[in-house]
């Protein structure tokens, strides 16, 4: 059982580890991306999607900014820059009992951000099948 979800995010984050991801997912973990409509449903296609994101947007100056933390989920706004582009975003997060994520959503901000990111994204994820 994980005590405290937003700190093994945070561990998993900043060691860029598949493992401890895949440790913190639940199987039935949902993943919302801010730029493909229908949700990805299941732990692996979520740890992929994140797994991604980590990649593209977990640079040099990527940063939690704020965080509300509830019982059972959390918003963590975070800042990155990306090819000269600051971007300003959100994770909800949300976890069963066992502290393992269910629901991850990310929201991104501005337009010219999602834009990058999509295609950052979209190169990543072929480039992993």
């Amino acid at each position: 059982m994980i005590k405290d979800t937003v700190a093994a995010w945070h561990d998993c984050i900043g060691k860029n580890d598949p493992e401890l991801l895949d440790a913190l997912l639940h199987e039935e973990a949902t993943f919302h991306s801010p730029v493909v409509f229908t949700p990805q449903q299941g732990k692996k296609i979520t740890g992929k999607y994140l797994m991604a994101a980590f990649r593209v947007l977990n640079g040099d100056d990527f940063k939690y900014v704020r965080e509300i933390v509830g019982s059972t989920d959390a918003v963590l706004e975070f800042t990155t820059t990306i090819d000269g582009i600051v971007i300003n975003g959100v994770d909800l997060i949300q976890w069963g009992e066992d502290g393992r994520i269910t629901d991850f959503k990310v929201m991104i901000r501005p337009l010219k951000a999602i834009n990058l990111v999509h295609q950052k994204m979209a190169e990543l994820l072929a480039q992993s099948g």
